[in-house]
C-alpha cells in the first residue's frame, strides 16, 4: 500500500509506470524496501482488494484528520465525478461526462469534502445507477461509524440523491442544502409574484451579485412527504431564480445562499485531484480497482496537505505546486542503525524548507529496515553458499 501511495503522490498517471521510479531509493525508504515492486506485482495485489478494504482505509483516515485539524468533521459537501473509459466492449454503465459534455461509458466516482477545511475525507468508485441516489445517507453512516458522530450538514446538487433520499436525510437527523430542479409551473408561480413578495438580502461576497433577492415558501417534493423550506433566488445573475431546498427551517436565508455557494469548492478540488494525482487517468475498467486509485487519491491529497500546513505561506497551494517546488528534489538517502538522514540539494525554496515546522518523526516501517536487511542479506549469502557447496 505504501508502495502504491507513493506512487500516487509523485503523479504517477498508472501502476505500469513504476518502472521510471522503480529504482529511487527514497520511494523505496518510504515504503520501508530496498526497491519498489514492480508493475505485476503492484497490479495484482490492487486487483485482490475489495471496497471493503478500501472502506478501512478511509475509516482510519477520517478521524486522524480530525485529530490534526486537516477536517473539522461537521459540514461536508458531496459531488459525483464520471471518470470516461476510452476502450471499447467494457462492462460499464453509461453516465454523463462534463469534459465532453455527452453520455459515455465510465465509472461514476463519489467524493466527500469537509466544508470547512476543504479537504477530500471519502471516496467511492463502486458505484451503480441503481444505488447511487443513496450515497449520500451511505456517507453519513461511514463518518458516524468512523468519528462516532453524524454529519451536522450535508450540501450537494440536485443529481446526488433523489426525494426519497432527502427523506432519509430528514429522517437520520442531518440538515441539508441541495438545488431544486426548475418545474415551469413554479417558474410561472415565481413570476407573477408582486415585488413586495421578494426581499433583498447582503450576502458574504464581493461582487456584482451581493445583493441578491430571496422569496420563501415551504414546499414538498416528490418522495419527500416532510415539508422542506424553499428559497426563490434571484439576482444571481442567471436568467431565472436558482431554488434552493432545505430542512433548516431557521438559519438565515443569507447564510444558507453563502453556504452554498462554497459547495463550488469541491469542483476545484476535484480538479486538483486530475491535475496533481491524474484522477482522469482510468486506471482499469474495473470498477474496484479505480476505487482504490479514487482512495489512494484521497490519501495522497490529506498528505500534501499535512505537508503544506508546516511551509510558510504555503497553506493554500495546490498539490502540484507542492511538489514542483518542494518534494521533487534530489538528495541522498543514508540508512544508519537508528535513523534514516535525508540530504537535499539546494534550490531556491530551500529556506522555506529549513523554516518548515517539520516534525522528527519515528516511522514504524522504516526504523527496523537497515539492521533487519542486514540480517537479511547475511542470511542470504549463507544459503546461496549452502547450495553451491552442495552443487558442487
Amino acid at each position: 500500500m505504501l508502495s502504491l501511495l507513493a506512487l500516487k503522490a509523485t503523479g504517477r498517471r498508472r501502476v505500469s509506470h513504476v518502472d521510471d521510479v522503480a529504482t529511487d531509493p527514497a520511494l523505496a525508504t518510504f515504503a520501508g524496501l530496498e526497491w519498489l515492486p514492480k508493475a505485476t506485482a503492484l497490479g495484482t495485489y490492487s486487483y485482490r482488494l475489495t471496497r471493503r478494504h478500501d472502506q478501512a482505509l478511509l475509516a482510519a483516515l477520517g478521524p486522524a484528520m480530525v485529530r490534526t485539524g486537516q477536517a473539522a468533521g461537521t459540514d461536508f459537501d458531496l459531488d459525483f465525478h464520471a471518470i470516461m473509459h476510452y476502450g471499447q466492449d467494457v462492462a460499464l454503465e453509461t453516465h454523463y461526462v462534463p469534459r465532453r459534455s455527452q453520455r459515455t461509458e465510465s465509472v461514476l466516482t463519489f467524493f466527500a469534502h469537509d466544508g470547512q477545511t476543504r479537504n477530500l475525507v471519502d471516496a467511492n468508485a463502486d458505484l451503480a445507477k441503481a444505488t447511487q441516489a443513496g450515497e449520500a445517507l451511505a456517507f453519513a453512516r461511514h463518518w458516524e461509524q468512523a468519528t462516532g458522530r453524524l454529519p451536522e450538514l450535508l450540501v450537494f446538487d440536485s443529481k446526488v440523491t433523489t426525494g426519497a433520499g432527502l427523506f432519509e436525510l430528514d429522517q437520520a437527523g442531518i440538515r441539508f442544502l441541495t438545488l431544486r430542479a426548475r418545474p415551469p409551473s413554479v417558474m410561472r408561480a415565481l413570476a407573477a409574484l408582486p415585488t413586495s413578495a421578494w426581499t433583498r438580502v447582503t450576502l458574504d461576497r464581493t461582487g456584482a451579485y451581493r445583493h441578491p433577492q430571496v422569496h420563501q415558501d415551504r414546499v414538498t417534493v416528490r418522495g419527500c412527504p416532510v415539508v422542506l423550506r424553499q428559497l426563490a433566488v434571484r439576482g444571481l445573475g442567471h436568467d431565472q431564480p436558482t431554488l434552493i431546498l432545505t430542512n433548516d427551517h431557521t438559519t438565515k436565508p443569507a447564510k444558507l445562499i453563502d453556504r452554498y455557494a462554497k459547495r463550488m469548492t469541491i469542483e476545484q478540488r476535484l480538479a486538483e485531484q486530475i491535475r496533481s494525482f491524474h484522477l482522469d487517468a482510468l486506471s482499469s475498467a474495473v470498477a474496484l480497482n479505480v476505487d482504490l486509485d479514487t482512495t489512494l487519491t484521497v490519501w495522497a491529497q490529506a498528505t500534501y496537505d499535512a505537508l503544506r500546513r508546516r511551509l510558510p505561506g504555503y497553506t493554500t497551494a495546490t498539490p502540484d505546486t507542492i511538489w514542483r517546488r518542494f518534494v521533487s528534489t534530489k538528495g541522498h538517502i543514508t540508512l544508519g542503525p537508528t535513523e534514516v538522514v535525508a540530504q537535499i540539494a539546494e534550490r531556491t525554496y530551500s529556506p522555506v524548507l529549513r523554516s518548515a515546522d517539520l516534525p522528527e518523526v519515528e516511522v514504524p516501517w522504516v526504523g527496523w529496515a537497515p539492521a533487519a536487511l542486514r540480517d537479511r542479506r547475511r542470511q542470504d549469502q549463507v544459503g546461496l553458499n549452502s547450495l553451491f557447496e552442495n552443487r558442487s
